[in-house]
C-alpha cells in the first residue's frame, strides 16, 4: 500500500475486516502516519493513538458521541478513553489482524474533522 493523502483518506470507506488481510508493514504504517497530524504509533507498532486535552468533561463526552457515530457508519470501532475529566484518547487498531491496516487510518483521518472543544493554554 502507498501512503494516501488525507484528501483519499477521508473520502474512502473502511472494508469490512474479518482477517485474512496483512497488516501493514512498520514502513507502510510511518508512511502513512506522516499523512496525520498528532497520532502516534503505539503497542509495538500495532495501533495508532491521539490525546487531545478537552475544555470541560462534557467537552469529552461530545466528541466521543461524534467518534461514534463515524465509527458505526464506517463499521470500524476504535478505543475510546477518558482520563481524568478532560484528558481523552481515541486508539485504533484492526482487531481482526491484530495490528495497522488502511482502514485505521481512515478513520483516523475521519476522526481529525471532527469539532472538538479544546482547553485553551
Amino acid at each position: 500500500m502507498s501512503a494516501q493523502s488525507l484528501e483519499q483518506l477521508r473520502a474512502s470507506k473502511c472494508v469490512p475486516c474479518e482477517g485474512g488481510v496483512p497488516k501493514l508493514s512498520k514502513a507502510e504504517a510511518e508512511a502513512q502516519l506522516a499523512k496525520l497530524v498528532g497520532w502516534s504509533i503505539t503497542v509495538d507498532g500495532q495501533r495508532i493513538r491521539k490525546d487531545w486535552k478537552v475544555k470541560h468533561f462534557m467537552a469529552g463526552m461530545r466528541f466521543f458521541n461524534l467518534v461514534a457515530e463515524i465509527a458505526e457508519a464506517e463499521a470500524h470501532h476504535p478505543d475510546l478513553h477518558l482520563i481524568g475529566f478532560r484528558n481523552v484518547a481515541v486508539e485504533i487498531w484492526t482487531h481482526a489482524i491484530g495490528g495497522l491496516s488502511e482502514n485505521d487510518f481512515i478513520l483516523a483521518a475521519k476522526i481529525d474533522e471532527l469539532p472538538i472543544q479544546l482547553k485553551s493554554v
